[in-house]
């Protein structure tokens, strides 16, 4: 069987995706296998750190995050971190191996002022260790995102999160054409795009199959895409959800993989659910970016030396060069 040639953004249609994702399960797996074998040396995983530089207190009332301020998680609320203190935490994360660096902050959007500056330096900060930069900081203007990839910021995430019809069921502040616009004025503006979602918030198949016709259908398309698996919360609206199936997340990692051929598909949030045979079966779906380090924002991750483990055990090894390949 070969690889089918991957659609141009342009011609994409929904009904192709749902024919894909609806594929028996192993024949995605070789299929996306084969298409990263293409594009990329398999071998090779992208590792990234995530801190959190402003924590907890976020107006926006997304049902799966337990920094919302409307409800009781126990997550406390702090002010923006200093600069010294992100660097400090930057150049730990570059000896333990990352090579991209992504702070978030508990924001609705950007507000131009004091803090916004204080990011900006500590954008400056961590390019200057020689790091990748990402950042979420919510929405963002575009006279923010120029100011943003002025200042040396490689990527912005911004995540759809579901499918736009089942959107609203978990999110009432901010539109799926909110989140459309922050992308638009992240590309506009120069920067790479890091947009996924997350898997068992109580979407159906549909949901799924719209979520990866959105992902695949930018042009260009994302640069990464984190899929991430829900972490109940006990305290949020989802706190009961029951946990994703492993083959639900392997069939996500592999259509995502066969229709984003060239983009960083990370295993992200929930990774400390899955048991060392799921995360191979995602590796060798195509899956070459992951998180490092015990935290994720406010949830557990797995610990590095479990994860180099695990990468030595499957004759993995983390990035030498984090640069997208243009072939």
């Amino acid at each position: 069987m070969s690889t089918p040639p991957v659609t141009p953004p342009s011609e994409m249609t929904r009904n192709a995706v749902a024919e894909l994702y609806e594929r028996p399960l192993l024949d995605l797996v070789f299929l996306a296998s084969q298409t990263h074998r293409e594009h990329r040396d398999p071998s090779e995983v992208q590792c990234a750190a995530l801190l959190s530089v402003k924590t907890g207190g976020c107006p926006e009332d997304c049902a799966y995050c337990p920094q919302s301020a409307h409800y009781e998680t126990g997550v406390e609320t702090s002010p923006l971190m200093s600069v010294d203190a992100v660097r400090t935490a930057a150049r730990a994360a570059l000896d333990n191996g990352a090579d991209r660096f992504c702070l978030g902050a508990a924001w609705r959007s950007v507000s131009d002022g004091p803090e916004f500056e204080q990011v900006l330096d500590m954008v400056r900060s961590v390019k200057a260790l020689g790091l990748e930069t990402c950042a979420t900081l919510g929405m963002v203007e575009p006279h923010q995102a120029h100011r943003l990839r002025d200042a040396g910021l490689d990527y912005y995430n911004h995540n759809l999160d579901t499918g736009p019809a089942f959107y609203n069921d978990v999110i009432g502040t901010r539109t799926y054409d909110d989140r459309r616009r922050t992308l638009r004025s992240v590309r506009e503006a120069g920067m790479k795009v890091c947009c996924g979602g997350i898997l068992g918030m109580g979407e159906q198949t549909g949901d799924r199959i719209d979520l990866l016709y959105e992902l695949a259908g930018q042009d260009p398309q994302p640069e990464s895409v984190p899929i991430n698996t829900l972490v109940t919360v006990e305290g949020t609206p989802l706190a009961n959800q029951e946990p994703v199936p492993w083959d639900d997340l392997v069939r996500m990692v592999a259509v995502a993989r066969i229709l984003l051929p060239k983009t960083w598909v990370r295993l992200s949030a929930g990774r400390l659910q899955l048991n060392d045979a799921t995360q191979a079966l995602c590796f060798l779906a195509g899956a070459d970016s992951i998180f490092l380090g015990d935290q994720l924002l406010t949830t557990a991750n797995p610990e590095a030396a479990a994860d180099q483990a695990l990468l030595t055990r499957l004759g993995l090894h983390r990035l030498k060069d984090a640069a997208v390949p243009t072939s």
